[in-house]
């Protein structure tokens, strides 16, 4: 019997603050799990451990469990990113993890350089992923629903159906980009993996011992090696 391959984590960042936030993550993380028939296993902030909620705490657990990840999923919605994602990016990128940077939003950033600050672009192991949401369900409207009156069409549960696949096929593009990036090369050289993990252990300056905390993130550069990502 072929032995069953593992999922790679994916650490999922976004928005988590309202009622839409928290339902478009869930879905698309379990799309994303479907899609890529259990290849990628996104980790949700918002499903974290609920204990300990200062700030500190859920910054400390957050950057914990991006180091831990296989690779990254960063939501880059909005007419200016959300500054706590931004973050998380680029300590993904200090540490070499393969990221997507998911765009559903079509509208333009204040700077006028594209659809976010030109200072988040060009990052290597990075792939952009861009779905225009609205279009993409005003389609999948037309195509299925033109005749239905409103009544009809929310009694159905047809607009939830049309937004599910609407999702469907942004978490196929966030699978195909996953799959990309999990295939570049590290940039990070490898006499310098120790180094880099050690810092990154002292340099957010999380609670707990030090020696414990190089220790934890040793083990996550352990695990990055194993599967080939580093």
């Amino acid at each position: 019997m072929k032995k069953k391959s593992r999922s790679l984590t994916v650490f999922f960042a976004g928005e988590l603050f309202n009622l839409k936030h928290l339902i478009g993550n869930a879905y698309l993380a379990e799309a994303i799990y479907e899609k890529s028939h259990g290849r990628y296993l996104c980790v949700l902030p918002q499903d974290l451990d609920p204990s300990g909620t200062a700030p500190r705490s859920v910054r400390d657990r957050d950057i914990r469990t991006l180091m831990a990840a296989d690779l990254a999923l960063f939501n880059f919605d909005g007419t200016d990113l959300d500054s706590g994602t931004v973050v998380e990016f680029m300590i993904a990128k200090f540490a070499d993890i393969p990221a997507v940077l998911l765009r559903s939003d079509r509208r333009a950033s204040w700077d006028g350089y594209g659809q976010w600050n030109l200072m988040a672009n060009f990052y290597p192991r990075t792939a952009v992923v861009k779905a225009d949401s609205l279009a993409a369900y005003k389609s999948i409207l037309k195509r299925r629903h033109r005749k239905l009156d409103e009544v009809t069409r929310l009694a159905g549960q047809h607009a939830t159906a049309d937004a599910q696949r609407m999702c469907d096929e942004t978490a196929g593009a966030v699978v195909r980009a996953l799959d990309r990036v999990r295939q570049m090369e590290p940039v990070m050289p490898r006499h310098l993996r120790e180094e880099v993990y050690n810092w990154l252990a002292l340099m957010p300056g999380l609670r707990g011992k030090k020696k414990a905390m190089r220790k934890e993130f040793e083990r996550c550069l352990e695990r990055k090696v194993q599967r080939d990502l580093l």
